[in-house]
């Protein structure tokens, strides 16, 4: 009855606890955060911080194309100034910059009793005709704004192939460390196996203490891998502005640590290059910034008119009435050409022309530059991709014949055929060759990012990704 009852009360805990089991792994899997490689390259788009900076920047750029055309437009200016000063000469105090001084009639003699004076004026100043320097001034504020989305576009394609440069990095890692598990499976299963032995006297004593020291460094080495992991886990976290904790992030394209990619590598056009693009952009400027220095000796024609009216305390007669003070009683109104030449900037201006046109020959050879080294890029990516495939199809046969060897040598050390060295070298030799097979797949994919790199395109790279 009593050990009918403990059964029962046995099964009972079972249950319960692989019910908890169970439960709790349901509760980690939900809060873990599955990434992909596209879901990476959307994040940094959309959240991280710097590029999100750098995309206001180029914003604020673009008002300066707004600014530029926007001098077509009238100035108008309006002001209103009132005082209280004294009789002598004056009908009215005037302030400095807006309103032209006011006179009024001339006075016998030094009167220093103070009256009101008003003025009321509105100046315009319009450029309807620049002679080429506006059109230049536009041109200008178009090309830094290509340049700021430039930038943008280069920068954010660098954040980018970065990220997936971790990416695979952590895969690679992941990769490891169930390859080290396994092989700690099978340094367990050896002293487990070598217990049984050296209790029979079928193995000699020394086998469990060597066993237990390879289990010992296998754990070691498995702790540092998973270090590894979680450090790449968090560099991924920080250019991809993830929030979530190392711990709480899954990948989900683990498979390319066990397929080779299948892609078309064709070379695609330097022009299309966001690097290229960005020193194309930053020439456009120096051209842009030349023509504006080159129109900058011309004729400059302003139209000016304003119209004021005036209130004075002294009467045209001499007396004083203060009330007038206040009142706008006079009105006047004016409007004129003004053309005006720099003659004399001729030498500052030719000279600053030299400098531009250096500055324009520095970026045609800084771009002369850029596709030598994208066209050597594109060459060296697509040999390095191809010697990579070579070598994965090389260390997947590696992988399999040193598993094929550790089988054999298991059931001949379980035989007592060899002894313990030649059994913990096969089983070394697998684990080597399970970690080499993982880093040549994992290059071959490395090796097709460094075309889609070269190229400037990374849909090549997650285009493969099946």
């Amino acid at each position: 009855m009593m050990k009918s009852f403990l059964c029962s009360y046995y099964r009972f805990m079972v249950l319960t606890v692989s019910l908890w089991a169970v439960s709790v792994f349901q509760h980690a899997r939900a809060q873990q955060q599955v990434i992909s490689v596209k879901d990476v390259l959307s994040l940094i788009q959309s959240q991280q911080l710097q590029l999100a900076g750098y995309k206001e920047q180029a914003n604020a750029a673009g008002f300066n194309v707004k600014i530029a055309k926007n001098t077509m437009m009238p100035e108008v200016t309006a002001g209103y100034q009132a005082g209280y000063a004294t009789y002598n000469n004056i009908t009215g105090m005037s302030y400095p910059g807006l309103i032209l001084p006011i006179s009024g009639p001339p006075s016998s003699g030094n009167v220093y009793d103070p009256v009101p004076g008003t003025a009321l004026g509105a100046m315009v100043k319009w450029n309807p005709l620049t002679f080429g320097q506006r059109q230049a001034a536009v041109e200008k504020a178009a090309a830094e704004y290509k340049l700021a989305n430039s930038f943008y576009n280069d920068a954010l394609f660098r954040q980018q192939y970065m990220a997936i440069a971790t990416y695979l990095n952590a895969v690679y890692l992941q990769r490891l460390v169930e390859s080290y598990k396994a092989n700690i499976a099978r340094t367990r299963a050896g002293l487990e196996q070598s217990l049984v032995y050296a209790a029979e006297g079928l193995r000699p004593g020394i086998d469990t203490t060597q066993f237990q020291a390879a289990l010992a460094q296998a754990e070691t080495e498995l702790l540092r891998t998973q270090g590894q992991y979680y450090m790449e886990l968090t560099e991924l976290s920080r250019i991809a502005a993830i929030p979530a904790s190392p711990d709480n992030i899954s990948l989900s394209d683990t498979l390319l640590a066990t397929q080779l990619p299948v892609a078309k590598t064709d070379t695609l056009k330097m022009t299309d290059h966001p690097l290229f693009q960005y020193y194309e952009a930053k020439k456009e400027v120096s051209e842009a910034a030349l023509k504006e220095v080159q129109r900058l000796w011309r004729p400059r024609l302003d139209i000016w008119a304003n119209a004021y009216a005036r209130g004075s305390g002294v009467g045209a007669d001499g007396t004083i009435d203060k009330a007038n003070g206040w009142s706008l009683t006079r009105k006047n109104y004016g409007a004129g050409i003004q053309v005006s030449f720099p003659i004399l900037q001729f030498t500052q201006i030719n000279l600053q022309k030299k400098q531009y046109q250096a500055t324009v020959k520095a970026a045609t050879a800084e771009m002369g530059q850029i596709s030598v080294n994208l066209q050597k890029q594109q060459e060296i990516a697509q040999f390095n991709y191809r010697q990579s495939l070579l070598i994965a199809h090389q260390s997947t046969v590696q992988s399999q014949a040193a598993r094929y060897a550790y089988d054999g040598l298991t059931l001949s050390y379980q035989s007592g055929l060899i002894d313990f060295t030649r059994l913990i070298q096969g089983q070394y030799d697998l684990l080597k060759a399970e970690t080499n097979e993982a880093g040549a797949l994992l290059q071959a994919w490395r090796a097709l990012l460094e075309i889609s790199i070269a190229n400037g395109n990374l849909e090549e790279f997650t285009g493969s990704i099946k």
